[in-house]
């Protein structure tokens, strides 16, 4: 449970950074946003080093499912537009897999 809220967390915070970002040189938005974007993708490093994946390459792999599904709810919940049945399809997908990356038996 402590593992999905770390991802959780450390998914929102990079999905925030890398929006404001997004904002200021797509949308157009004030260059003032770059500094909580800034912020947040400091937050998010340091969250993805509370993995307790005990490489970083691993941690980081099994990461990626987990900022796919919340891009996907970010798309829904900010932007507006719901994943469709493809969307969810990859996700469960990349999800799987990324459980697989952090929790499969090693020997």
């Amino acid at each position: 449970m402590r593992t999905a809220l770390i991802y959780a967390l450390a998914a929102l915070a990079e999905i925030a950074g890398c929006f404001a970002a997004w904002a200021w040189w797509r949308l157009g938005a004030s260059p003032l946003w770059l500094l909580p974007g800034g912020l947040s993708l400091a937050a998010f490093a340091g969250l993805l080093t509370l993995s307790p994946a005990e490489l970083a390459g691993r941690a980081f792999a099994a990461y990626g499912g987990v900022y796919i599904v919340a891009s996907l709810v970010w798309m829904w919940a900010v932007e507006g537009r719901p994943p469709d049945r493809w969307d969810l399809a990859g996700a469960g997908l990349c999800l799987g897999g990324a459980g697989v990356i952090l929790f499969g038996a090693r020997g």
